[in-house]
């Protein structure tokens, strides 16, 4: 913990220059714990990953139901330009936010963390011979994840870890739990940002969560 570690540090400090030496606060916010910022969004804290995929033509057609040019320039549009225009930081992404909520609640991680935890950039590109093909990925430089202590003790949390692969098989290998959470998170997080950047592309967004989310009373009036 930095915390315990500071906190050993200030005392020490105190205690050599005691007069010299005033300690107003273990922390001093330039951590930025728990708050929007550009510099973890610069420098990272935590976990920083990126995840990426190719997506076929085919799978674009038949399963998504649209295809790679209407995904970037939607990407384009909504992700980067409209967030610049929104000045935000790190939101450069459709909705990061809602699968790592999931994911940290899930897995017994600090949910206040979710603040910085879904800065995340998702990029597009069309690729392959002819360019119908997709390559995506998704950026994450401060995935604050920790797979000890806390909330990771919680019998339905410690389950769902191991559901994942998460445990003690993995301990003889520094922080190599944590690492593969975030690969984790990140990776659906990817998975995610492509469902719904097609559904928009397709217009289908509002009907799905009317038809899935708002029981059958609000589904049955927009059949």
């Amino acid at each position: 913990m930095l915390s315990k570690g500071v906190d050993a540090v200030l005392k020490l400090i105190k205690s050599k220059w005691p007069e010299a030496v005033d300690i107003i606060s273990i922390s001093g916010n330039y951590c930025i714990d728990k708050k929007p910022s550009a510099l973890n969004w610069i420098d990272g804290r935590g976990k920083s990953v990126v995840a990426e995929a190719i997506v076929s033509n085919d799978i674009l057609e038949q399963v998504l139901k649209t295809d790679a040019n209407r995904l970037v320039e939607l990407n384009q549009s909504k992700n980067l330009l409209g967030s610049i225009m929104a000045g935000s930081i790190g939101g450069f992404n459709a909705h990061a936010a809602n699968i790592v909520a999931a994911m940290f609640i899930a897995c017994g991680q600090d949910a206040a963390q979710i603040v910085s935890s879904s800065n995340c950039l998702t990029w597009l590109e069309a690729t392959g011979t002819d360019k119908r093909d997709l390559y995506i990925s998704c950026t994450m430089y401060s995935l604050e994840v920790g797979t000890i202590g806390g909330g990771t003790k919680l019998l339905a949390q410690k389950a769902c870890l191991k559901m994942l692969g998460i445990d003690n098989s993995l301990a003889n290998i520094s922080g190599e739990n944590s690492c593969q959470l975030a690969r984790l998170i990140c990776s659906t997080v990817l998975a995610s940002e492509l469902s719904l950047l097609s559904a928009l592309t397709t217009n289908d967004l509002v009907q799905s969560h009317l038809r899935l989310n708002r029981g059958t009373t609000f589904s049955n009036q927009i059949q």
